[in-house]
């Protein structure tokens, strides 16, 4: 358990750093500030159930490439950054949505054909 503990400080260090070079200053308060949708979403798109069990590292870095490209593809066409977060949040409301057993007993009841009797 230590080891988990140790590597993730060392990734947060680092992601620290390369924040902080990108910005070119560093504050404690703001640093990552709205990325915590990005890294769920990546999750969550990746295949990780949100109750925890099954885990993907190339599924999540896939989910991740995926986020970003909509980002990206967002900013590029002039979708303003709260609008994007908006959308972001959605696609998470519907990831989960479509990974719930419950949904998927109602679209099979729904979508399913019924046979008619003659």
């Amino acid at each position: 358990k230590l080891l988990v503990y140790v590597i993730s400080g060392v990734c947060a260090g680092i992601a620290g750093l390369i924040v902080s070079s990108n910005v070119k200053s560093a504050d404690a308060n703001n640093a990552g500030l709205g990325f915590e949708l990005d890294a769920i979403l990546a999750v969550v798109i990746g295949g990780t159930l949100m109750t925890g069990g099954r885990f993907s590292l190339a599924a999540s870095v896939i989910g991740a490439l995926v986020i970003q490209s909509m980002t990206t593809t967002m900013y590029a066409i002039g979708v303003p950054a709260m609008a994007a977060q908006a959308v972001k949040a959605v696609v998470v409301m519907v990831v989960i949505l479509l990974y719930s057993e419950q949904f998927r007993n109602v679209a099979n009841r729904v979508f399913t054909r019924k046979e008619v009797r003659s």
